[in-house]
C-alpha cells in the first residue's frame, strides 16, 4: 500500500514511490506518440490481437520482449524510454538457469 507523501518529504523519496511498475503508462504513451485513437488502433499497429492489450493493461500479462521490440519499432523510442514508461528501472537482467536445461 502506498501512504500518501507529505510536503515536508524530499523529492528523492517522492520519486521513489512513484517508481512502480505501470503498463498504462507505456500504452497510453504509445498512442498518444503515433497518434492513435484507442487501444484497438494500437493493436493493430503492434500487429498483436486486441486481447493482448487489454491483458496487457489489467496486468494480466506481461509486456514481453518481443512485443517490446515491436513497440520500438514502430514508435522509434529506444528499448531504455520504453522500460522507463513501464517503470522498469533495472540495469541487469538475471536468467534463470532452468531457461537452459533441456526437458526430460
Amino acid at each position: 500500500m502506498i501512504k500518501n507523501i507529505s510536503s515536508d518529504t524530499s523529492t528523492s523519496n517522492k520519486l521513489d514511490h512513484q517508481t512502480t511498475y505501470d503498463p498504462n503508462n507505456l500504452l497510453d504513451a504509445l498512442i498518444e506518440k503515433l497518434k492513435l485513437k484507442n487501444d484497438a488502433a494500437l493493436s493493430r499497429s503492434l500487429e498483436v490481437a486486441p486481447p493482448v492489450i487489454s491483458k496487457i493493461r489489467h496486468r494480466r500479462l506481461p509486456v514481453g520482449a518481443s512485443l517490446l521490440i515491436r513497440m520500438h519499432e514502430i514508435s522509434d523510442l529506444t528499448i531504455s524510454e520504453l522500460r522507463a514508461l513501464i517503470g522498469d528501472r533495472r540495469r541487469k537482467f538475471r536468467i534463470s538457469d532452468k531457461q537452459f536445461k533441456p526437458k526430460v
